[in-house]
Formats: structure tokens, C-alpha cells, sequence
């Protein structure tokens, strides 16, 4: 699916909204249904640590927001996501580009919806493969989010 004319100052906006600009990491796409949002994290002078890779905190802060904002526009107003944790593993130094492709499935909106027809609130977990461009993973963020149905009292 390609991006619309909305995504596509969405993810200008965000890559200009300086807590996000900080990481140094870009998202490069964002679908139109925001089931599928692409981000590139460059070794550069932003993001290199004391040894020359990509800094850990800019690879785990360049994909932090990603899905809770996918869920948030899949899900709508009734319902109300937060970080619950996150987890990252390194496995091997960023010493390139690293690309980050966050996807949401149909189902699994429709699982989370389901759910919490029959409980009050579920947590999801999401992995996250931080790779280069020869696809070879450099680390993978795991991030786990709590979803619920908003309640009155809730902004």
C-alpha cells in the first residue's frame, strides 16, 4: 500500500518533532492505513557512539513510538495504548545504515478487539529486527504494550 497525502505529513511531522529528530533515526514511510511504517537509522555523526557504531540508544529510540502509534490509529479513540516494557538485544555494531520495517496485521487488530471483549485490558508484544541493508540483523527491540478500552474519566 502506498502512503497518502495524510501519512505523508504525518511522517514529515515526525521526523521533525525533536524528541523523535534526536534519535537520529527517520521514518522513510508510513502506509496508508498505518498497518506498515519504515524507519532508517544512519551511522552518522548523530548516532555514532565512543567506538564508532550506531549509539544502542539511538537504535531503540528511533523504533520506541512506532507501534503504539500503529495501534492507536488502527484501533481508534475508544481505546488507549501504552508502553508496558521493552527489551533490547544487540547482536552485532551498526556500522552501516540499519532499516527497521514495523508491520500490523488485520488479524491481529481483530484479535486485540476480541480480546477485550472478554477482558479488561491485554498486553502485546512486538519484535522489532534492527537489519542492513543485506538484511543481517544488528539488534532486535522487543516492546511489549498494553491495550484497553477507554473508559469514562479517561482523556
Amino acid at each position: 500500500m502506498s502512503e497518502s497525502l495524510r501519512t505523508r505529513l504525518m511522517r514529515h511531522g515526525f521526523n521533525l518533532f525533536p524528541a523523535y529528530r534526536g534519535t537520529g533515526g527517520r521514518i522513510t514511510y508510513i502506509a496508508a492505513d498505518y498497518r506498515e511504517i519504515r524507519v532508517r537509522i544512519p551511522l552518522s555523526w548523530r548516532t555514532r557512539n565512543y567506538v564508532g557504531t550506531i549509539f544502542g540508544g539511538s537504535m531503540y529510540g528511533a523504533v520506541d513510538p512506532i507501534y503504539m502509534v500503529m495501534l492507536i490509529r488502527n484501533l481508534g479513540p475508544e481505546y488507549v495504548v501504552w508502553d508496558r516494557s521493552a527489551t533490547i538485544r544487540f547482536r552485532r555494531p551498526g556500522r552501516s545504515t540499519l532499516y527497521a520495517r514495523c508491520v500490523l496485521s488485520a488479524e491481529e487488530i481483530d484479535a486485540i478487539r476480541d480480546e477485550l471483549t472478554r477482558v479488561r485490558s491485554v498486553d502485546r508484544v512486538y519484535a522489532i529486527d534492527l537489519v542492513d541493508a543485506e538484511g543481517k540483523t544488528h539488534a532486535t527491540v522487543e516492546k511489549t504494550l498494553y491495550v484497553r478500552r477507554r473508559e469514562e474519566g479517561d482523556r
